[in-house]
């Protein structure tokens, strides 16, 4: 069972969340800081809201907060493009006969709208919401729920990720892990390449 994160693996997002974090904190007064960043990186948007709240000291609702995201968000996933070499690769395992799932982080209505730009929908059985599961994917548990939800043990399971924290929780959970280069967080190259099984710069080197 091949298993795919979205933003910052299959298709070219990341930066979309950065700039919309930095317009969010512009608005208040407040500068984007590494500190910020690893409080919301890779997390479903409900614990974000809950870091940029008490983050910032703000009155504001965690809903409220949210809102004000994907209004800044709107749009912007029907425009981004596919990282190099993703289509061919996932051609590459259909022919091949590989079970295929997409679990994400990504908000569901985000999700949708790029899989249904890309028309990737046909590539995968199932596409699995961490903010439907309430969790986020830093925990073993998770993966191991996701496998499970998927019919297979997760050492059947191979995780395709740019995140360093959920390369670690899904090797930690039994699957085997590649993870994806990502430039907005090429700071953790380096332990990725010690963590994953395999770390590719793109999935055009799998082709």
């Amino acid at each position: 069972m091949l298993i795919f994160d979205l933003d910052g693996t299959l298709i070219d997002s990341n930066g979309v969340w950065v700039e919309v974090d930095k317009t969010f904190l512009a608005r208040r007064g407040a500068p984007y800081t590494k500190e910020y960043y690893e409080g919301v990186a890779h997390t479903i948007l409900q614990n974000c809201a809950v870091f940029t709240k008490e983050y910032l000291g703000l009155e504001e609702s965690c809903e409220a907060i949210i809102a004000e995201w994907m209004e800044l968000a709107a749009g912007q996933y029907h425009k981004v493009p596919l990282k190099p070499g993703v289509r061919a690769y996932l051609e590459k395992c259909r022919r091949a006969g590989c079970r295929m799932a997409v679990f994400t982080a990504c908000v569901p209505e985000h999700c949708q709208a790029a899989m249904e730009a890309h028309g990737l929908a046909p590539y995968f059985e199932q596409v699995i919401y961490a903010q439907e599961l309430g969790e986020d994917k830093r925990s073993p548990a998770i993966f191991r729920r996701v496998a499970a939800m998927l019919g297979a043990e997760p050492r059947q399971c191979v995780l395709f990720d740019d995140s360093l924290t959920a390369c670690k929780a899904a090797k930690a959970a039994g699957m085997t892990v590649v993870g994806v280069y990502d430039p907005f967080f090429h700071a953790s190259k380096p332990d990725m390449r010690e963590l994953c099984d395999q770390f590719i710069g793109s999935f055009e080197e799998l082709l």
